[in-house]
Parts: structure tokens; sequence; C-alpha cells
């Protein structure tokens, strides 16, 4: 445990400058472009390649060191940053080259994010792993309250090429806590031939596909994702359109919704809970529906109520990802955790994509708030179809 939370005092601070990094560029685009079709390619930019190369990923990340994969990982994060700022210096930005940046970071991301879920069960005791779950979503949630204060400010007082500078700070910080600690590594005996790779990448899905509650876990969760992903990535049009916000109430719902997600990290790390983490996953879908329907259906002058129902929408994404993430850990061998988990982000990311090819079409078409309320509409019945899917909620009821 403590050696899990060191590094992640490291990754917490790479945490604290990429959401802040992140926060700023969203606020860049929506003010530079208000556009709704800028935010998705954006958005499609920062995880079609993720997508794309993830179950590959995953495949390797099992084979090599998982802690050079992390430093590796951080080190060509700063490295896109650098290059994006370089990119940035010039008075005439063209969004194709930005665009191009999001998806080297994407690439990085590939890589990073599996390998750090996979080191979890390799370090802490399997009866931890969903309080652990729960201090990851609280350290994230901290993030995510910080970052977009430390973000707002930041490109109130800075250029966008400036403020990219925070996100080669956080890098530096994340690779330092990494070097000096000791990470078990699962050495593969086969070599890493082109057929090998495929083979293994099919143990992975097999290994998911073979175990009913965990096939039905995986479709539930794609569409989830499906549905809330095109409608999510348009909260900044629907802070400064519907509600009629601007900076500050940006920042604001940012940190409305981490805020929430820090409640839901904090129940799962400071209280045991004994309920099975199948229902937790089920229940918060429809939570999570219930806080977009509120978020799309309130009168244009709720700020406060919309505040208040992103906060619920943050309390189940944070249960839900934690839950998630523990019974994978649970239920798959360490030597199987970085293929599994690249597959999942991979096969959660790519319907979210084709939703985001709609999202400038749907935005003009139907409009940003009955966006959120046909999404979260959607979400509810997932929810409740999940409840009623017998070989799901009985046979999960002891994970």
């Amino acid at each position: 445990m403590q050696t899990y939370l060191f590094i992640w005092s490291g990754q917490f601070i790479s945490m604290l400058t990429s959401y802040a990094v992140n926060f700023a560029i969203v606020i860049w685009l929506s003010l530079e472009h208000s556009s709704a079709e800028v935010l998705a390619i954006a958005g499609i930019s920062a995880l079609f390649p993720q997508a794309l190369i993830g179950p590959f990923a995953g495949v390797f990340i099992d084979r090599w060191n998982r802690k050079k994969v992390l430093i590796l990982s951080d080190a060509f994060l700063a490295l896109c940053a650098l290059i994006m700022i370089i990119l940035l210096r010039y008075e005439t930005v063209n969004l194709n080259w930005i665009y191009l940046m999001l998806g080297l970071r994407s690439i990085g991301n590939a890589f990073h994010s599996p390998a750090m879920q996979a080191i979890a069960p390799l370090i802490v005791p399997q009866q931890e792993l969903l309080r652990v779950a729960g201090i990851n979503q609280l350290l994230q949630s901290l993030s995510r309250i910080a970052g977009p204060a430390i973000g707002t400010l930041a490109i109130t007082y800075m250029s966008i090429p400036n403020v990219l500078y925070l996100d080669i700070l956080g890098a530096v910080a994340a690779i330092t806590s990494l070097v000096s600690v000791h990470i078990p590594h699962v050495r593969q005996s086969t070599e890493s031939t082109l057929n090998n790779v495929v083979m293994e990448l099919k143990d992975g899905f097999e290994t998911v596909v073979q175990n009913r509650v965990l096939r039905l876990l995986f479709i539930f969760a794609m569409m989830v994702t499906f549905f809330i992903m095109p409608a999510a990535i348009m909260f900044p049009l629907l802070t400064t359109g519907h509600y009629q916000g601007g900076k500050l109430e940006m920042s604001l719902i940012e940190i409305v919704w981490s805020v929430g997600m820090l409640i839901g990290g904090t129940i799962l790390g400071a209280v045991k809970i004994r309920i099975p983490k199948i229902i937790l996953v089920n229940t918060m879908h429809i939570l999570l529906g219930t806080s977009f329907i509120l978020c799309g259906g309130l009168p244009s002058g709720w700020f406060i109520g919309y505040a208040t129902t992103t906060l619920l929408g943050g309390v189940a994404i944070s249960i839900f990802s934690a839950s998630f993430a523990a019974i994978l850990q649970e239920e798959i061998a360490p030597s199987m955790l970085g293929r599994v988990f690249s597959m999942y982000y991979s096969m959660a990311v790519l319907p979210t994509i084709v939703g985001l090819l709609f999202t400038g079409a749907i935005a003009e078409t139907i409009g940003v708030a009955n966006s959120f309320l046909i999404s979260g509409v959607v979400v509810v019945l997932i929810g409740v179809l999940s409840f009623l899917t017998s070989a799901l909620t009985k046979n999960g009821k002891q994970m």
C-alpha cells in the first residue's frame, strides 16, 4: 500500500497538471471557435488512436516491465506537450496540428492508463482492491477539483503555450516517483513475434467473452459510454449556452463534477462496502442517467440546480469506475490485466467516437440541452435493463 501510494503521489501531481492543461485547452477552443464540431473533432483526436492501438498496447504492457512502460509513457506525453508549445507559438494556429498532437498524446495514454491499473494487483492485497480503487478515484477527483481552477487561472493570465509547460512539470514529478520504487514484473516466456502477439490478444479477448458476467458487464458499460460521451463533451457549451455562463461558470461546473467524484471515491476509500460491486455498477448507471436528464431539463435560470445535478453525476461516475476496475482486478489474472484493461478502454472508446462524429449535427439539430435529455433517458433505461438481466445480477452477487 505504501509503495502504491508513493507512486500515486507523483501521478497525482501529473494528473493535476494534466487536468489543468486539458481544461485550459477546452476553454481556449470553446472561446476561440464556439463550435461543438471543433470540440467533437478534438475529442475524437484524443480518443481514436488509443482505441485503435489499445488492445495491442495491452499485450506489450503484459510483456514489458510495467514500471518502464509508465516512465516512457510519461516522457512521451511531456514531449507531446513540448511540441504543442512550439506549434502554438505561431500567431495563426492550424487546428489540424492541434488535432494531430492530441492524437499522439492519445497513443501515450494507450500505454499509461492500462499499465497504471495493471500494477495494483501486483502490489496491493486483493481484499483492498476496491478501497484502493476508491483512493484512486479520490486522487483523480482532487485533481479534477484543483485542475480546472488552475487551468482557468492559467489561461486567464498566460498564453496557451505557456500553460502547456505545466504538463511537462507534471510528467517530471510522475517519473521521479517511479524511479525509486520496485514494481514486480510478470515475465512472459514467449517471444514477441507477430503470431504470439495476436494469440495473446485473442487470449485476452476470450478471457472476457468466456466469462458471462464480465461479458455482459462490458456490453452495458460500452452502451453507457456510447450515449454519455457525445453529450458530456458538450458540457462547456451547455454551461455557456443554455445556462448563459462564462469562464467562471465553466470552471465551477468542472469543479463541482470533481467534488462529486471526490465524494464517491472517499466513500469507497473510507468505508468497507458490503454491497456487491455488480449492484453498485448497475445503480450508478441509473444515477448517472438521471443526472444528465436533469442537466438538460432544468430551466436556464437554475444554475444552482444544474451544479447540484452535476455533483450527482460525479458521484455516480466515480463509484461506477472504481467498482468496475475492482471487478476486473479481482477476476482477471495479473498476467492478463494489461490486455483486458486496454481492451476495455478501446471497446468503450470506439462506439464513443461514432457518437462524437454526430455531435456537431446533434447540437445544431436538436440542441445541446436536448442532447443531455436524450442521453440521460437512454442510460437510465440501460441501467434498468442491467438490473433485469438475471445472468448479470444473480451470478455477479459474489463480486
